[in-house]
């Protein structure tokens, strides 16, 4: 019989199918496209939605460069029943010599916002160069007025002062440090013994106090946050550190930056003057272009070019460290 000879396909034999895997490849692309936009645009609504110390806090994490500290800081340890009287620990590594040297900082943000949980950046900056670093929250007007969170403050000093102990701290070598409305309540605490007194404690028992731009003398009132926090005081006098300024305080480092308008480098000019008048210990910084914000942000590792915040910090500290 007779073959016919098979006609050879004419064309792509793939023509349909590169087709269509054209078209999913395109359609891959678009929903990768499509994924990372979303992922971006939720990751910016996440990070906008965070606090000012919060987003400090993750840029500093996410800064290059070696870390400094890894370890994951004791959490949420009350030290009173108010929600907000709780604090958190971050522990240098073992120290092979004993104890270490505590410092206890107090966030600003008006007497009226902020919380601890942003200022892990200062946090691990401290507890990297060997201090057992404590993060103490505390309660907010409106719900509380004048002077409950400075009572809180001097709680906080107490617990620590009692239990550090625990966190290879040593209560011997206690120094607090605030900023801004943080700097106020700890220079109220070291300065007027009546707060820590209720905790049958003295002033004593703070080694140095490092405040930054913090509202020493800022009567008469003027904002609105600190006339709803201190305005309804009968003696507002009563309110003011520089009242209490007193030759036996603790040493004080005075830092601030000569653009802050928030509260104005005059209130640690003051300070320091009334206290070395009085024959106290005392040491001011005022450094060029840094504002309010920017002398808390040169603690984070992407800043610290701002001001050396960290280092007179560390000096300080040392330089007042009892034997």
């Amino acid at each position: 019989c007779h073959m016919h000879e098979m006609a050879a396909p004419t064309g792509s034999p793939f023509l349909i199918v590169g087709w269509r895997f054209h078209w999913h490849i395109s359609s891959m692309i678009k929903y990768i496209v499509f994924v990372i936009v979303l992922a971006l645009v939720g990751s910016g609504i996440w990070f906008w939605s965070k606090t000012d110390p919060q987003k400090l806090d993750f840029a500093d994490r996410m800064a290059p460069g070696p870390v400094e500290y890894r370890q994951a800081p004791r959490t949420s340890i009350a030290y009173g029943d108010d929600a907000r009287q709780k604090l958190d620990v971050y522990l240098p590594k073992q120290n092979a010599v004993g104890a270490s040297t505590v410092l206890i900082f107090f966030h600003g943000g008006s007497w009226h916002d902020g919380e601890r949980e942003g200022y892990g950046f200062l946090g691990r900056a401290f507890a990297a160069r060997g201090f057992v670093t404590v993060i103490a929250d505390y309660r907010k007007a409106p719900s509380v007025r004048f002077p409950a969170f400075v009572q809180d403050t001097a709680s906080a000093i107490a617990w620590v002062h009692a239990n550090i102990a625990k966190y290879d701290g040593d209560a011997d070598r206690i120094f607090i440090m605030g900023h801004s409305a943080g700097a106020h309540i700890a220079m109220m605490t070291a300065l007027d013994p009546q707060w820590l007194a209720a905790n049958k404690l003295t002033p004593n028992v703070i080694k140095g106090v490092i405040g930054l731009a913090g509202p020493y003398d800022f009567l008469p009132l003027t904002s609105d946050s600190s006339k709803i926090a201190l305005g309804q005081w009968p003696d507002l006098t009563e309110t003011q550190p520089i009242t209490y300024a007193r030759g036996d305080a603790p040493p004080l480092l005075l830092l601030t930056g000569d653009k802050d308008t928030v509260v104005k480098p005059r209130n640690s000019k003051i300070l320091s003057e009334k206290i070395q008048a009085l024959g106290g210990q005392q040491q001011l910084r005022i450094y060029p272009d840094v504002d309010h914000a920017e002398i808390i942000m040169a603690v984070a590792r992407p800043f610290r070019q701002k001001a050396p915040i960290v280092t007179d910090v560390v000096n300080f500290i040392k330089s007042h460290n009892p034997d």
